[in-house]
């Protein structure tokens, strides 16, 4: 019999990958510090979690730094039958914690887990099943099993109301069913923990399902431009690796592909751009100056931080606009990052609205996301609502001509994201940059307004996030004075 414990988060792994499972109990050195994206997930997941606790008054915390003494206060509260949070319970090398453990009549339970997401997911219920199986052969009766996820209709109006902001799921029906087998599967797992030596690597669409697994050294030693850089290959790029075919180029001609992917093979074989003068030239034709370059940045928490707000609603707390009046004129930046705890939105609206004239075309990159900012804008502060109705008639997607494969240069490997864009017909990019996505923007504006981070250090994140954030608008200009070279 191994001598390995099999908890929920290692069954998990292990219905993802055997070689993920391995690692994560025999060396687990090997896997990778969780980024700064993941630890904020598991923060919100901490904060919603405490939250929860008050949908069920009365209960019990049981401190889980202690492995041991958390299972041994767990099985010393059980008989005041009361909620128990972070319970735990060790049953024939199986270990596993509930969120939450509720008594029911005299000596039944409910187990109810706790997710900071806003559906019930397939993971979720192969994760309470596991629980349901340890709480079961530890000897404990299990009524129901609820999921606990975030209401993302729920608006804040004072003071958060738990009963509000989150929705119980009575989802017993489906771990019974996801349950089937799992003894033979746990069983079957535990096996594999006893290994003398890790399993082979193995590609497959288990990488990223249900999660982006962690262990990135699978991967080693695939070209450069392998099938997985397939613009949207999906099941072609699986299907083309295992037949044994890794490289783009490599790809038999009579294999099925779609024009854009045709192109993108093109260009890996011949080592050139494509590019199709005539849509590029429509496309800017289409342009009106003055030209105005818009990008947001935004945050969104699981719970919402000002009233009139909902969990993960997008809010945005800087924008970055390059203005150019005329063709070959002067290009004049401008740029707002809020200060301060309070709602950033009014500062940001009143700035904007100052700056964008009543004339001329709006760009923005992937225009769908300023779009759904701006309206949710318009919602929140009617009295801008006429002015933003004016602005979104008047946005262009400069996304437009490399969505559409006018402009392709190999080194994008399959993607049209400005990150990908930027440097393929510039040559400059943000691989220098001390911020250099998104979601780091979003990460360290919250640290430096809701966190502890000395004045000097959040002054210098500031900088960094105003470089960050313009240089995503200039490089638009960049790309459309390139679009107008290449055309000429």
């Amino acid at each position: 019999m191994p001598n390995k414990l099999l908890s929920k988060s290692k069954y998990l792994n292990g219905l993802q990958c055997p070689r993920l499972l391995w690692i994560s109990v025999n060396a687990p050195e090997l896997l990778p510090e969780p980024d700064a994206a993941l630890q904020h997930i598991f923060d919100q997941g901490h904060l919603v979690g405490e939250l929860a606790k008050k949908l069920y008054p009365g209960g019990i915390d049981i401190p889980s730094d202690d492995f041991m003494g958390n299972i041994r206060q767990t099985r010393e509260v059980l008989q005041q039958r009361k909620p128990l949070f972070e319970a735990a319970v060790m049953a024939h090398h199986l270990y596993s914690r509930a969120d939450i453990l509720n008594p029911v009549g005299e000596d039944e339970w409910d187990i109810i887990e706790v997710k900071s997401s806003t559906s019930v997911k397939d993971v979720n219920l192969h994760d309470v099943s596991f629980q349901k199986m340890c709480f079961e052969t530890s000897g404990l009766n299990i009524r129901k099993c609820f999921l606990v996820c975030i209401n993302n209709q729920y608006v804040k109006n004072g003071e958060i109301n738990p009963e509000e902001l989150f929705t119980v799921h009575d989802i017993t029906e489906e771990v019974n069913e996801t349950g089937y087998g799992i003894v033979e599967r746990a069983r079957e797992m535990l096996g594999i923990l006893a290994l003398p030596e890790c399993p082979e690597p193995g590609i497959g669409p288990h990488c990223n399902d249900p999660y982006t697994c962690s262990l990135t050294d699978c991967w080693e030693g695939l070209p450069e431009h392998n099938v997985f850089t397939l613009y949207y290959g999906g099941k072609k790029s699986h299907e083309l690796y295992r037949s044994g075919i890794q490289e783009i180029a490599k790809i038999p001609s009579g294999y099925k592909l779609n024009d854009k992917q045709r192109i993108q093979c093109a260009c890996v074989l011949g080592g050139q751009p494509h590019v199709e003068k005539d849509p590029i030239r429509q496309f800017l034709a289409e342009l009106k100056y003055p030209l105005y370059y818009l990008d947001f940045e935004t945050f969104g928490t699981a719970i919402p931080l000002f009233d009139g707000t909902r969990p993960y609603q997008n809010i945005p707390f800087q924008f970055s606009l390059h203005v150019q009046e005329s063709p070959g004129g002067e290009v004049k930046h401008f740029a707002f990052l809020a200060e301060g705890r309070n709602d950033p939105r009014p500062g940001l609206l009143s700035a904007l609205s100052r700056l964008i004239g009543s004339e001329g075309s709006i760009l923005a990159y992937n225009k769908s996301f300023e779009e759904n900012v701006l309206k949710e804008l318009a919602a929140a502060f009617p009295e801008y609502a006429n002015w933003v109705e004016g602005v979104l008639a008047r946005m262009v997607d400069l996304i437009v001509p490399f969505r559409g494969f006018h402009y392709y240069h190999p080194s994008q490997k399959g993607s049209a994201s400005l990150k990908a864009v930027l440097p393929a017909i510039t040559g400059s990019g943000y691989e220098d940059m001390p911020i250099a996505s998104g979601d780091i923007a979003s990460l360290t504006f919250l640290s430096i307004t809701f966190g502890d981070i000395p004045a000097g250090e959040a002054a210098k994140i500031r900088r960094n996030l105003l470089d960050y954030c313009g240089l995503d608008t200039e490089g638009m200009v960049r790309i459309v004075e390139k679009l107008g070279q290449l055309t000429r």
